[in-house]
């Protein structure tokens, strides 16, 4: 018996698009539903709409039957010869005899399950110096109404009666070398050797939901922005008794206003006055890990840059501890008294740079700007 044109089951045209064919398939698929539909061509029906809806609904799939229709390309050589896409059968003839590269995977064999992932966001400190906390994700978990069996409880999984259980159907083809038959996944019960006819409520028939899953997570010190950690196995369930699926925590760290960070290292600006500039000083500077003593020698000019060994961010790989490097800016004051500006305007005239007389603003400017590093 010839299968109907998939356009003409979903009663949709040629150039149908992906939501118009959803729309035919969700209208027609609840007509003849077995558990609505008791007529006795209902079941029948009913996996027609779902085989038309599964080869339309993917791209590949849709645009290989609008080239062949039903005709497998591969079996044999006629209607086409050695057209339409090469020597036809000759990649399933190889796997048939000789168990080519090509083989197709066992639908039956345990799989690992799909990756989460999941991003957090941390203040400056927690990712230099790392924490523990909770989170929760969305991942799918065993279905407590069916047990994962995807069967409306009391009823249970059916043997496929187009595979009968195998999971495989067996093709025959036409070759140079006689007519052979090739085994190939049943897309009835796609592999599983089981139909179900009375689907779980909760799940669908899916026999996994959707729940929100607790998980406590390392955050080990030294992480950095766009860096993620692995937390195994807390990923998505296996498929057939495959493992899990692991989840991957993206972090994304906050700026500091007064540190910045690279790699294991913080720099930060540290400001002085003048006078501490030109006398020398012993400064306290914040660091990450607490306040620590600066020595500004005399003499000391703005830019200059010291190091503060293992003041920085632990390495996130446990080699050692980064440094801090504190850059000093000298800071031109902005409003004086009288007797300040007096005393500057007697250095200047003492130190023999600017003539004596000269306005006070003319020496102001040129001190700023050479503090600024103009």
């Amino acid at each position: 018996m010839s299968k109907r044109d998939y356009y003409e089951v979903l009663g949709v045209t040629k150039s149908a698009s992906k939501d118009e064919i959803k729309k035919a398939y969700r209208k027609l698929s609840k007509k003849y539903h077995p558990d609505i539909n008791k007529e006795p061509d209902a079941d029948e029906k009913f996996k027609e709409v779902k085989e038309a809806y599964e080869v339309l609904s993917d791209d590949q799939k849709r645009a290989h039957y609008d080239q062949f229709g039903h005709t497998d390309p591969n079996q044999g050589f006629g209607g086409g010869g050695f057209g339409g896409g090469g020597f036809g059968g000759f990649e399933d003839i190889f796997e048939t005899f000789f168990g080519g590269g090509s083989r197709r995977r066992d639908p039956n064999a345990p799989r690992q399950g799909a990756d989460l992932q999941y991003t957090m966001t941390l203040s400056f400190e927690e990712a230099v110096f790392g924490k523990e906390t909770d989170i929760e994700i969305p991942r799918e978990e065993t279905c407590d109404t069916c047990l994962g069996s995807g069967a409306k409880p009391g009823t249970k999984p059916e043997t496929c009666n187009h595979c009968n259980g195998s999971g495989q159907l067996n093709v025959e083809q036409n070759t140079p070398f006689g007519r052979i038959v090739n085994r190939r996944v049943c897309n009835y019960c796609n592999g599983t050797g089981k139909e179900i006819k009375h689907k779980c409520s909760t799940c669908g028939g899916t026999g996994k939901v959707k729940k929100r899953r607790k998980i406590h997570v390392k955050i080990p010190a030294g992480i950095d922005d766009g860096q993620q950690l692995r937390v195994s196995g807390q990923g998505e369930p296996g498929v057939n008794g495959g493992p899990a699926g692991d989840l991957y925590v993206v972090f994304h760290v906050r700026s500091h206003e007064f540190f910045e960070r690279d790699e294991d290292d913080i720099f930060c600006e540290m400001p002085i006055t003048f006078v501490q500039a030109a006398l020398g000083d012993e400064v306290e500077v914040p660091t990450l890990h607490g306040k620590v003593k600066l020595k500004v020698p005399a003499g000391t000019q703005t830019g200059t840059k010291f190091r503060l060994r293992g003041k920085g961010v632990p390495n996130v790989r446990g080699y050692g501890v980064g440094d801090q490097h504190v850059i000093v800016r000298i800071v031109t004051p902005t409003k004086l008294t009288e007797k300040q500006k007096q005393l500057l305007q007697e250095f200047a005239e003492i130190s023999g740079k600017v003539p004596q007389g000269e306005q006070e603003e003319s020496f102001f400017s040129k001190v700023k700007r050479a503090f600024k590093g103009d």
